[in-house]
């Protein structure tokens, strides 16, 4: 995924009050952070920013002082823990406006839809609408599943590189749900290969018997995130899948187009 800063301070706009600048570059600063892993060095923000030193950091000192950052022994600077709060709360909001999308794909599929993010090593489902059709399945709000045996969690590891995903892997292990669970890592990357290929991703029986599911990502997500329609294997047959996916990709476009949006209106 892209980095989500989308402007560095040379960009900014010259008649910006200094409180509002401040806070832009605040924003900016801990998105950087993000972006680098969570830790980072005052050199490297400026280097990467733009910024003076002595700016970035008074900034850092403010983000400290409220919890935003905190200074580690080594004298780098880790995101800090108020912003854990912040995020699940965002998590849960994120789901709340991706429901109207869901809604339709399960009016225009049949299939209970859902979405999901990538928190950490896990996969967590934030959103459901389900089918009309009553059938209890192994997906719901708030369940945290391995990435391996699911449809969402090869879409959304479909472009990280080979060695991130390796790694992931070796800290999760790859339990076996079913007998159809792919368990390797070289299997798992072939299955990202085929995700790229494809430009959606299945899972089959993989993680509970009798029930399929098709997902793509949703482009340019502030987080990694992915929807998906699941049903029994009956119905999500080949024929089924290629009159979905297309679905599936243009609610994705338009749910990344609501997702930007949201975050210009203002003035």
């Amino acid at each position: 995924m892209p980095p989500s800063h989308a402007s560095t301070a040379d960009s900014k706009p010259s008649g910006s009050s200094g409180g509002v600048q401040s806070l832009e570059r605040a924003f900016d600063l801990l998105e950087r952070m993000a972006d680098a892993g969570g830790e980072v060095g005052l050199s490297e923000l400026s280097a990467s920013s733009g910024l003076p030193l002595p700016t970035i950091h008074r900034l850092m000192r403010t983000l400290v002082v409220c919890g935003y950052v905190r200074q580690q022994p080594n004298r780098r600077y880790a995101l800090g823990p108020r912003l854990i709060r912040l995020g699940e709360s965002a998590s849960r909001l994120l789901g709340t406006w991706a429901r109207p999308y869901l809604s339709r794909l399960v009016e225009e599929t049949g299939e209970t839809a859902n979405m999901a993010l990538l928190d950490g090593d896990e996969i967590v489902y934030v959103a459901q609408v389900p089918s009309k059709h009553s059938m209890r399945m192994f997906t719901e709000v708030g369940r945290r599943v391995l990435p391996h045996s699911t449809g969402v969690g090869k879409a959304l590891l479909a472009h990280t590189p080979a060695d991130e995903v390796r790694a992931l892997l070796a800290r999760t292990g790859m339990p076996a749900a079913t007998e159809k669970t792919i368990t390797t890592p070289e299997g798992f990357l072939d299955a990202l290969e085929q995700v790229r290929r494809a430009g959606y991703a299945v899972d089959d029986n993989e993680q509970e018997i009798g029930v399929r599911c098709l997902a793509v990502s949703v482009p340019n997500s502030p987080t990694s995130a992915a929807i998906s329609i699941s049903g029994p294997a009956g119905r999500v047959t080949e024929a089924a899948t290629e009159r979905i996916v297309p679905i599936l990709q243009q609610v994705a476009g338009e749910l990344s187009e609501a997702l930007a949006s949201s975050g210009t209106n203002g003035g």
